[in-house]
């Protein structure tokens, strides 16, 4: 059995940098990754959808270029030319990532299957990989989650899709079929609809389910727009039909027949592929429980990422491991800035005007329609909102929710100002840059009114 000073399982967004760091300090450092290095994110995830994303929203553009005086002619995608450049940007990048773990003094990778038995005293957990099993007294786990499969009946008949499988696609589906309104299936649902698929949404309840009504109507009314069905109802059975996919539903309505099923109504934990011995406590959801410096149940042993259940984002999962990095900086009081990548994005920050009016506080709020943008109206982009609120009393900002061209990068800036804790005066009166979409956040904050 060989002995490590340190032991990092997972290859995402959090391990490496913890890793490479650990290393440069003189640790002898074993990294596992038990699938692709760069985790989620890089493989199937933020970059490769974004990747994708770029090509739908070109042929979108060009589809309108008379409105803006071009002529193109008759607009055709090449689906699989779109998917091998997703391809041959996520591999370079990948590979870079792989040649640069490699490279690294004091650091050996390893890319089999891992298992962990948890020491309860903290001084030796035992991770086997592959047939050889180690030791060490510093675990640090980055294993990030996967799709949640939902128990419907008639799915393990048919060969539906992930988000994983999705990626892999060399022919673009002729009616793809999206179980789960939230963002995994809006992303997908408007990129292929834009590449020509026929697109129907199955979003139980409604599409967005976490934003408010007026919200979720706003990018409803972007989808079916463009032609996405959307359908408030669930799934109740699922079969094959000819070469294609029957999805039975809860409405009562026409079974829907598609070619391809994507399954998006979730993620879990990937906690489980360590086996059933880690001894590592979790929340109701499978996820790991963590202190407010990302310690486990058991001393010695720390969990980054998605497996921690303290955001399913890339950025959350390596500011993990900056945070982790650096004493005494902890994981309590984070503001969590986060986008959907439908086009045009919703940029989210802090509360909903739901979740602040039932905060008990005097909140005013601030809002404008994107078309009294100037920006936004010069482009020719005017779906959506911009709306910020703030707390009457103490003039502390609360949340914003923009939904709109450029939506993902100017919320950012409402995010900052509530982790500084600055107070909304302060963002009013500043000056921005004109024309631009961010120069409207001081504008309608200048109009605040009392939330109803």
């Amino acid at each position: 059995m060989s002995h490590y000073d340190a032991i990092v399982i997972g290859a995402g967004q959090a391990g490496p940098s913890v890793a490479a760091a650990l290393a440069a300090e003189g640790d002898h450092v074993l990294l596992v990754e038990m699938d692709r290095v760069g985790g989620t994110c890089l493989n199937h995830g933020c970059r490769p959808t974004k990747a994708l994303r770029a090509s739908a929203v070109v042929a979108h553009q060009a589809r309108r270029a008379t409105e803006y005086g071009v002529y193109t002619g008759q607009v055709e995608v090449d689906f699989p030319a779109a998917i091998q450049r997703v391809h041959t940007l996520i591999d370079d990048m990948r590979d870079g990532l792989h040649s640069w773990l490699l490279s690294i003094d004091g650091l050996e990778l390893d890319t089999r299957t891992a298992t962990l038995i948890g020491d309860p005293t903290g001084r030796e957990h035992r991770v086997t990989v592959g047939d050889q099993t180690h030791a060490s007294g510093r675990i640090y786990l980055d294993l990030g989650g996967r799709a949640a499969i939902p128990a419907i009946p008639g799915l393990d008949t048919v060969q539906y899709l992930t988000e994983v499988e999705l990626l892999r696609l060399t022919a673009l589906p002729r009616h793809l079929v999206i179980v789960g309104g939230g963002y995994i299936g809006l992303e997908f649902g408007q990129m292929f609809r834009r590449f020509g698929s026929e697109v129907t949404i199955l979003a139980g309840s409604g599409i967005a389910a976490r934003e408010d009504p007026d919200v979720a109507q706003a990018l409803h009314d972007i989808l079916t727009g463009e032609g996405v069905v959307i359908r408030n109802t669930r799934p109740t059975r699922v079969g094959p039909d000819g070469d294609g996919i029957r999805v039975e539903t809860d409405d009562g309505g026409e079974p829907v027949i598609g070619s391809h099923l994507l399954v998006a109504t979730g993620r879990t934990s990937n906690l489980d592929l360590l086996g059933p011995d880690h001894g590592l406590a979790t929340d109701e959801r499978g996820f790991v429980r963590i202190g407010p410096r990302y310690e486990t149940s058991l001393p010695g042993i720390w969990a980054l990422g998605d497996v921690n259940g303290h955001g399913a984002f890339t950025h959350t999962a390596y500011q993990d491991s900056q945070i982790l990095l650096t004493p005494p900086r902890t994981v309590t009081g984070r503001v969590t800035t986060y986008a959907m990548f439908t086009d045009p994005p919703l940029g989210r920050v802090g509360m909903t005007n739901a979740e602040a009016g039932a905060s008990g506080r005097q909140v005013l709020v601030a809002e404008t329609p994107m078309s009294a943008v100037s920006r936004a109206r010069l482009e020719g982009e005017t779906a959506g909102l911009m709306r910020i609120l703030v707390d009457a009393d103490t003039e502390e900002i609360l949340g914003a929710t923009i939904l709109g061209m450029q939506a993902d990068d100017v919320v950012q800036i409402v995010g900052l100002a509530l982790q500084a804790g600055i107070s909304y005066p302060i963002l009013r009166d500043a000056l921005p840059i004109h024309p631009t979409v961010a120069e409207f956040l001081p504008s309608i904050l200048g109009s605040l009114k009392p939330l109803e």
